[in-house]
């Protein structure tokens, strides 16, 4: 796990989640400086200990005054609880949804939450936010938002992609092939209902990040991608739909994997 600087005032909380036999698919987690600090996403369960020991090295936990949840994902709450027992100032903004899902394994603290639906806005010390619904998603809570201080729209598992190699630090490093190949695995994999969407409606919510004219995306699952980059960003997702299925490993490529790894432990 490491950090590096999206902008001047937002620093990323990255690492690189194994698919095996698929590649690598970053899992990111930003932290917004300002008069009043916001974490977004807390990282996967599976990475808490060190997720913490990263965001240390960024910024004090206790000077955290908010934490954004796009939603309930596994690879988002990780560090979601200690984070709230460590800082009893530290609030959360989330939806109803979102609080209803994780009703179900682990309660939220009631009076310690804002509710924020797509389309409304809250100022936060320095900055305002609008939440969005983005175009892709994977969970029916998801909700990312645009900074309309900075122009930095926040898209969740939204223009995530996977690679064979750990990515750059920056989404403009990546060939044409790289990024569209990554994104459309990406998308039908983690959203498959994208082949049974209606093509003209998926566009025009597309049209609608293209309206924002974001200064910077950044998603949950793929490097920042900075304004020039939007358009190779939403090419990748309109192109979703009419691309291969993806179907998992059946119980012969299980076995497979089984014999190898009992090989490989001798």
């Amino acid at each position: 796990m490491n950090t590096y600087k999206a902008t001047s005032d937002i620093d990323v909380i990255t690492s690189n989640i194994a698919i095996p036999g698929f590649g690598l698919i970053p899992v990111n987690a930003f932290v917004i400086k300002g008069a009043e600090p916001i974490l977004v996403d807390t990282g996967a369960v599976v990475e808490s200990d060190d997720f913490m020991a990263t965001l240390q090295s960024v910024i004090d936990p206790a000077d955290l005054k908010w934490i954004w949840l796009t939603h309930t994902d596994f690879d988002h709450i990780g560090s979601l609880h200690r984070l709230l027992e460590a800082n009893p100032e530290l609030r959360l903004i989330t939806t109803f949804m979102g609080v209803g899902i994780m009703s179900l394994f682990a309660p939220l603290p009631m009076d310690r939450l804002n509710f924020l639906n797509p389309g409304e806005r809250m100022t936060v010390g320095d900055r305002t936010l609008r939440a969005i619904k983005p175009p892709v998603f994977d969970n029916p809570s998801t909700t990312g938002f645009i900074d309309e201080t900075s122009g930095v729209f926040f898209s969740s598992d939204c223009f995530g992609a996977l690679f064979a190699d750990a990515p750059p630090d920056n989404a403009a490093d990546l060939t044409d092939e790289q990024l569209r190949e990554g994104q459309t695995f990406w998308a039908t994999v983690d959203s498959p209902w994208l082949h049974k969407v209606d093509q003209g409606a998926l566009a025009n919510e597309l049209d609608g990040i293209r309206a924002l004219q974001p200064e910077m995306v950044l998603s949950s699952h793929l490097p920042p991608a900075g304004k020039d980059q939007t358009e190779r960003l939403l090419a990748s997702v309109a192109a979703a739909p009419g691309a291969q299925p993806f179907v998992g490993p059946d119980q012969v490529a299980l076995e497979q994997m089984l014999k190898e790894m009992s090989a490989g432990a001798q």
